[in-house]
């Protein structure tokens, strides 16, 4: 999984290995994020991911092998 900016920090890393035996959905791979990374439940409400460089869909599913990517609100100008 790649996280980027705030929720990076949060991992503490920008690249973490998940494991995953079976497709689920992209809300419940985004819930073992947060019981994995207790300090990304408070982004909860605000997350995405991009599954294979597109945003999911949250009952679209994760499957083995898929590029998951962890993306927090963008803000600037």
């Amino acid at each position: 999984m790649l996280a980027f900016a705030g929720a990076r920090d949060v991992v503490g890393a920008g690249e973490v290995s998940i494991a995953l035996s079976a497709p689920e959905p992209a809300r419940a791979f985004l819930d073992r994020l947060v019981e994995a990374f207790p300090g990304l439940a408070r982004h909860r409400g605000s997350l995405r991911l991009a599954v294979n460089g597109t945003y999911a869909h949250w009952d679209e599913e994760v499957s083995p092998g898929d590029e998951v990517a962890l993306i927090p609100p963008v803000a600037g100008g």
